[in-house]
């Protein structure tokens, strides 16, 4: 029988000064963009060139990040929002990618736990996060480890994300 693999993967908050985290940050967008889960069609070189001072120019943003050895292998951006509700922060989880060479051995789940850690941290009252409805694999590991569908009055049925391009 096989050895389990052992894997050197670390988990940590991006800094966005940090010139190794920024151009990792960038590079796992776009593979992220590039992936059919992810458009398809990869970052702008706007978006390239102007991503990581935009998202350090905003405190209610965060990201994580998930290296094996030297190399970036996967990424979650978050960005604060406000349930009124609550009347506390919420945390959404906007990005989640692994590169295709990584996934399967539980990274994305690491860094989830990382980003629930900060949003704790900051004193959120839940997070949100989209996800496709062909992305099983995505979908099952998001159940596993907490979150569902949501509704407020079962008669009115579950929330669904929509968006209007400006």
């Amino acid at each position: 029988m096989n050895a389990p693999a052992v894997y050197d993967i670390r988990v940590l908050r991006a800094d966005y000064a940090h010139p190794e985290h920024a151009a990792a940050l960038v590079t796992l967008l776009d593979a992220y963009a590039s992936d059919p889960a992810g458009g398809g069609d990869g970052l702008t070189d706007f978006a390239k060139a102007h991503l990581v001072s935009e998202l350090a120019a905003r405190p209610q943003a965060y990201s994580v990040l998930a290296f094996d050895g030297d190399a970036p292998v996967g990424l979650v951006n978050c960005i604060e929002g406000f349930s009124t509700f609550a009347c506390k922060p919420l945390v959404n989880v906007h990005d989640v990618a692994v590169l295709p060479s990584h996934r399967g051995r539980g990274i994305a789940e690491q860094m989830l736990a990382e980003a629930e850690r900060l949003a704790r941290e900051r004193g959120a009252v839940k997070m949100t996060l989209e996800v496709l409805s062909g992305n099983a694999s995505a979908k099952r590991l998001y159940e596993r480890i907490g979150f569902a569908s949501y509704q407020l009055d079962p008669a009115m049925g579950t929330a669904q994300f929509m968006q209007k391009w400006l």
